[in-house]
């Protein structure tokens, strides 16, 4: 490694070299996840760039793109842009790009944000659950689509249908049945043709987030035979958890859209073995416990959102490795395909001379407790706690530098703020 990027790929040991020796470990390229919400600044008290980009580090993560929601404000202007990198100044213990949003109203921003460095755009097609941050209807979206288009810039889609939303009858708000059904699959397909036909129309790119159910998967494929540039990405909980197994009150598992039946399930990972998906990322989205509503187990008043930013390669390890699939199809999933997503392949994302020198030294044989006091996350609430994880992440670099080792976090946070121009 030199300069933050590695010089060479070899077999041998130099004398003039300094050795790093892990054994038997696996050393792979870090994790991009292109998927975090880190909610500052104004809600720092849900999670933070100190506190996420620690927990990224841990779990193996060398560069992560922050959403723009939850923070205040959100990242929907180039003044608010500034805000948040601000805000993130000398935390950051890995890499950090940012992800522009699209609300009602503000097209005439995207190109100033795009022109300041954002790596893609996010919208949501529902109510986010923030009122900064509003759902786009079909009409904002015939306005940012063909503006997005002459950029060469990616919307990323929280694929919602709000008209398909339901609350059943009589709900019993603490039975998860009741919160699964308030959010049926037609929600989400419904608004995957609606984004691909329009992305279609106007040669727009757009990337599905947290695809969660079965039949959207033929809709990717359809859309992908008419030549429209959709990707896809799934996330740990949804590949992990099915509903069947989420008991009353269990709110640290309410996420929107849902975790599904375990039908689902077995065919998302049809689908990422398949390539119909192409990702996965945490979709990491904290909160302070309290606003899980553990007490009350109330589905349809806890925050919709999942903590696992830590936990994301021995989690999807040890679904892979039930499943008889190889790791280098992990590091497809979870490094190289998220890099290119956001036009960072050719710098992270695979090891290879003059790329960035990210790297996870990953240990397949050991196993990783999921216990609080081990968790970096500002909140320690996860579904994941009391589980044993298979194989653990011994090492992080992050541009040439252990942002994290078995001895404990590196005291000096050195990860770079990018823009899509940074080299």
């Amino acid at each position: 490694m030199r300069d933050g990027l590695i010089a060479s790929v070899d077999d041998f040991a130099s004398p003039a070299i300094r050795i790093h020796d892990f054994g038997d470990a696996i050393v792979m390229p870090g994790l991009v996840d292109t998927h975090v919400h880190v909610n500052e600044p104004g809600r720092t008290d849900w999670e933070g760039f100190a506190t996420a980009t620690r927990a990224a580090a841990a779990g193996g993560v060398t560069t992560l793109l922050d959403m723009p929601l939850n923070s205040i404000p959100a990242t929907t202007s180039r003044a608010a842009l500034a805000a948040k990198r601000e805000a993130a100044t000398e935390r950051c213990h890995v890499d950090v790009g940012f992800v522009g949003g699209v609300v009602p109203g503000n097209t005439g921003e995207l190109a100033p944000m795009w022109d300041a460095g954002v790596f893609a755009f996010k919208c949501f097609l529902v109510p986010s659950g923030v009122d900064e941050f509003p759902a786009v209807s079909e009409s904002d979206l015939r306005q940012a689509l063909p503006l997005l288009a002459s950029l060469g810039a990616t919307l990323m889609v929280h694929a919602e249908l709000v008209e398909h939303l339901r609350l059943p009858s009589a709900p019993d708000p603490t039975n998860y049945a009741s919160y699964l059904a308030s959010r049926p699959p037609l929600a989400e397909t419904a608004a995957i043709e609606l984004i691909a036909r329009l992305a279609g129309e106007f040669g727009a790119r757009v990337h599905i987030v947290h695809v969660s159910a079965a039949e959207s998967i033929e809709v990717l494929r359809r859309a992908r035979a008419r030549g429209v540039a959709i990707t896809a990405e799934t996330c740990p909980h949804y590949l992990t958890f099915s509903a069947e197994e989420i008991g009353a009150g269990a709110t640290e598992l309410k996420c929107a859209p849902p975790i599904r039946s375990d039908a689902h399930r077995a065919a998302l990972w049809e689908a990422l073995v398949r390539r119909d998906i192409d990702l996965v990322v945490s979709d990491h989205s904290p909160c302070p416990p309290s606003l899980k509503r553990r007490d009350t187990g109330d589905f349809f008043a806890a925050w919709g959102g999942i903590s696992s930013l830590q936990l994301g390669l021995s989690v999807i390890s040890d679904g892979a490795h039930a499943r008889g699939i190889a790791l280098e199809r992990i590091a497809q999933w979870m490094s190289a395909n998220p890099a290119r997503l956001v036009g960072l392949d050719g710098r992270k994302g695979e090891i290879g001379i003059g790329r960035d020198a990210d790297i996870v030294v990953w240990d397949p044989n050991q196993t990783t407790p999921v216990r609080a006091e081990a968790l970096y996350h500002r909140h320690k609430l996860t579904p994941y706690l009391g589980r044993t994880l298979r194989g653990r992440v011994r090492a992080t670099i992050v541009g040439g530098r252990f942002a994290f080792s078995e001895e404990g976090m590196s005291a000096t946070p050195t990860g770079r703020l990018l823009t899509r121009q940074t080299r």
